[in-house]
Formats: C-alpha cells, structure tokens, sequence
C-alpha cells in the first residue's frame, strides 16, 4: 500500500531535506530510519519539495510505499517515539497508487519571516531572518507584483539548479508589515532552487531603497543569476504547504510553528 504523511522540522541543525553521504544528518535520513523501525523493513520516501539547510517545514508532505499493516495513528506515534525532536509526522493517511508526494502536487506556499529592528532577538535565534536597517514593506509588496505570472525565473533561481525549465507560474505573492515583522508570502506552482530566497533578497534590497522599485522585474527581464543579487539567509523561510487534487482529502498544515501567526 502507499502512504502519504505531513511531516514538520525545525531546518535549523538540519543539512536540508536530502539524504546525503553518512554521517550528515538530513531530515529525509531521519524520516526513513525511523519508518523503517515501524515498518520493519528499509523504507525510502518521495517528498513534495526539497528545502535546503537551515530552512524550516510545516507543511512538507511524503509518500511511501510498505506492505507493512499499519493504522494511521500507528504510523504517526510509531514514527514519533523513533524520530529526533525537532522532526515530526503529523498525519498519516493510506492513498491510491497514483498519488506522488511531488508529481500530484498542484501548488506549494512558503512564507519568509523577517525581524527588523535594530536589535537582534535570542528566542527567535535560527528562526527568522533579521535585518537591522529599517524596509519599507510597501515599496517591496508593490516591486513584488511584477513577478506574478509565468515567468522565466533564470535570474532568481541558483546557479546549480538542476531543474530543466526555469519557466514558473507565480500564483501571488504578498509583503506585509506586522509591528517588527515584515512576513513575505509566495504561492507558486512549483518553485526552483533558491527562487524564494533570492526573490527576497532582491526585495530587501528595494526595501532598504538601495534599489528602484522596478528593479525585481529588472532582474527578472535580465534572465541572469549573476545580476540578480544576494541570496537571503535560510533562517526565516518556511515551506508552509502543499495543494493537492481534493481528490485525495489530504489534512490541511498546521500554521502553529511559525514565529507569529500569520
């Protein structure tokens, strides 16, 4: 049978999702070996989308395949009591053959949290990106807009990327201020390696007023990563949620990890 899980995890002392050589501690590594203690034979999983180091899930979904009987309630404390405590399974629910994790996948949403004021925050140390010098959220929500649309992302996307198209379609994107937060949102259907990490160091960079506001659809035009300025840190991001057919009445995330409440 497959099995479709949410999973959530703190990317904070994480090498990304990916497993990786032995030895580095990856979220992928340690959702398998504790699944594979509950099922009791090696099991490998299919994410919905990779994040790198440092970069948090609340809202990450899996797939699997066993023939291990197990109730859902099973998977979820069998993986639980096996796994780290800042991974977690969240749901566990048996799905159709035809179910990916990644291919069924219709859109997916992350939400980047920036601190900004002068002093930085110990709580909040690893969880949300901060910037010092004061960013006009307006300025960056209204740059944000000429993203929307498919595009080809070339200029924001790394330039190790192994995707074969650069073209996305950027469903929304949103910049708010909340007192001493601003909170970028981006819904797209599917996203490209860095493209939500460079998006916003562009727009802080429009924020700071370092550049025009036309300057994130400049770089978009230019269709060249080395023009398109810095990579912000992985601390603030958050891989929120993924959407599926209704098809398969998957559970909905859970926002509760997020630094506030968006």
């Amino acid at each position: 049978m497959r099995i479709a899980l949410g999973v959530e995890y703190d990317g904070s002392r994480f090498h990304g999702w990916q497993a990786q050589e032995e030895g580095v501690r990856t979220v992928q590594t340690s959702l398998e070996q504790a699944l594979a203690k509950v099922a009791n034979h090696p099991v490998r999983v299919v994410c919905a989308g990779r994040t790198d180091t440092g970069v948090h899930g609340l809202g990450q979904v899996v797939h699997f395949d066993t023939d291990a009987q197990r109730t859902s309630r099973n998977w979820v404390l069998g993986c639980n009591v096996n796994l780290p405590d800042d991974v977690s399974v969240t749901w566990a629910k048996e799905v159709d053959e035809d179910f990916s994790a990644r291919f069924s996948a219709i859109s997916r949403k992350y939400r980047y949290f920036i601190l900004n004021r002068t002093a930085r925050s110990a709580p909040l140390a690893g969880r949300v990106t901060w910037i010092h010098r004061p960013l006009n959220a307006d300025l960056m929500h209204q740059a944000a807009q000429a993203l929307v649309g498919e595009h080809d992302f070339s200029s924001y996307r790394a330039l190790g990327c192994q995707a074969k198209s650069p073209i996305r379609t950027l469903h929304s994107i949103s910049v708010e201020r909340r007192n001493e937060f601003i909170v970028m949102t981006v819904h797209a259907n599917a996203f490209l390696h860095h493209m939500v990490r460079n998006i916003a160091g562009v727009l802080m960079a429009i924020g700071r007023e370092d550049q025009p506001a036309d300057w994130a659809k400049t770089v978009l035009e230019l269709r060249d990563r080395t023009l398109g300025g810095v990579t912000s840190p992985p601390e603030g991001l958050y891989f929120e949620q993924v959407e599926y057919p209704a098809e398969y009445d998957l559970p909905a995330a859970s926002t509760s990890g997020f630094p506030i409440q968006p």
